[in-house]
């Protein structure tokens, strides 16, 4: 059974950073596109960033361009998104996911096999 675990949320105020973590169990980091995605308390759940399994390919939401990088190590099966200049827009759950498919699968949404149960993220102002 594969099992995600995302850590690393907390309150933060608002210009700061965090690093979230996503570890994964078995062989899902090897050949498994990866991506985050996050929900706000009323509304839907959004894709956020994605990486190729070699980490060739990163693709992000533009609301999120240009402050926040996702990244990751296969030795650790481990995916990881660093979040600077946060706003208390993006005060929600995180969720870590992962699928046999590619990037664009991520960016999508709909072809996720795998997710974490969620990290909370909270920014204030």
């Amino acid at each position: 059974q594969v099992q995600l675990v995302e850590s690393g949320g907390r309150l933060v105020q608002a210009g700061g950073s965090l690093r979230l973590s996503c570890a994964g169990s078995g062989g899902v980091f090897l050949t498994y596109a990866m991506g985050w995605f996050r929900q706000a308390p009323g509304k839907e759940r959004e894709f956020v960033a994605a990486i190729s399994w070699g980490s060739t390919t990163t693709r992000y939401a533009d609301s999120v361009k240009g402050r926040f990088t996702i990244s990751r190590d296969n030795a650790k099966n481990s995916v990881y998104l660093q979040m600077n200049s946060l706003k208390p827009e993006d005060t929600a759950v995180y969720y870590c996911a992962a699928t046999r498919g590619s990037t664009s699968t991520v960016v999508a949404g709909s072809g996720m096999d795998y997710w974490g149960q969620g990290t909370q993220v909270t920014v204030s102002s």
